[in-house]
C-alpha cells in the first residue's frame, strides 16, 4: 500500500494513497461538521471534498467552526 505525508494544521501525518479530503475529515471525526479547509494556501469548497485526492506533501489548515455566544 502507498503512504503519502500530509501536514494537518502543523502536525505531520500519513494516509494511505489515494485519500480524499471527505475520508480524511471522516477519520478525524469531522463528518458534518461546519468546517473550512484550506489545502496548500486554497480554500476547497465543501462541494469537492469527496473529490479532491489529497498528494504527498499537501499542507492542510483545517479550522472547526464553533457555535457559542
Amino acid at each position: 500500500m502507498k503512504v503519502i505525508t500530509v501536514i494537518i494544521n502543523g502536525a505531520t501525518r500519513q494516509l494511505p494513497d489515494p485519500t480524499s479530503v471527505a475520508a480524511l475529515l471522516e477519520e478525524m471525526g469531522l463528518t458534518g461538521k461546519r468546517i473550512a479547509l484550506e489545502r496548500n494556501g486554497e480554500i476547497v469548497p465543501r462541494s469537492l471534498f469527496a473529490a479532491q485526492q489529497l498528494a504527498d506533501g499537501d499542507k492542510l489548515e483545517v479550522v472547526v467552526a464553533v457555535g457559542g455566544g
